[in-house]
């Protein structure tokens, strides 16, 4: 596919998600003993879905983007009920590569930090490989 349909991907693009902790974003609930605090898993999500919200307005129809790569530190436990915010911005394109400085607060302080890196798909050629895995 030609470069120039993603002219609009540039380093600086970056989106913020603010949500509240509930019971299912718990470390209990993802098996991970009984504790009631947001789970690595499920903030490692909330920053994979603000990097894809900051590049997706920028995409052409039927592209998209999927995760490849997340290094992440989960620094402060953060209780069930509060506030996160979590951030990405695009800090460089390599073709369809694109990787993002990712950060996320709770109320209190910074609670992850790290990089994630996302790829550029045809999000129809991406299911026909996908729906082949179970012919």
């Amino acid at each position: 596919m030609k470069e120039e349909l993603f002219d609009k991907i540039k380093v600086g693009l970056n989106s913020i998600i603010e949500t509240t902790v509930q019971g299912k974003d718990s470390a209990a609930n993802y098996l991970n003993g009984f504790i009631d605090v947001l789970s690595t898993p499920s903030l490692i999500g909330f920053l994979e879905c603000a990097a894809k919200n900051a590049v997706d307005l920028h995409l052409p129809t039927g592209y998209s983007t999927v995760g490849i790569k997340v290094d992440v530190k989960h620094l402060a436990a953060t209780p069930i009920g509060m506030k996160v915010k979590a951030i990405a911005e695009l800090v460089e394109v390599d073709g369809k590569r694109l990787i993002f400085k990712v950060e996320a607060y709770d109320e209190m302080e910074k609670i992850m930090e790290g990089t994630h890196e996302r790829f550029i798909i045809d999000v129809e050629r991406f299911m026909q490989r996908v729906n082949n895995k179970v012919k």
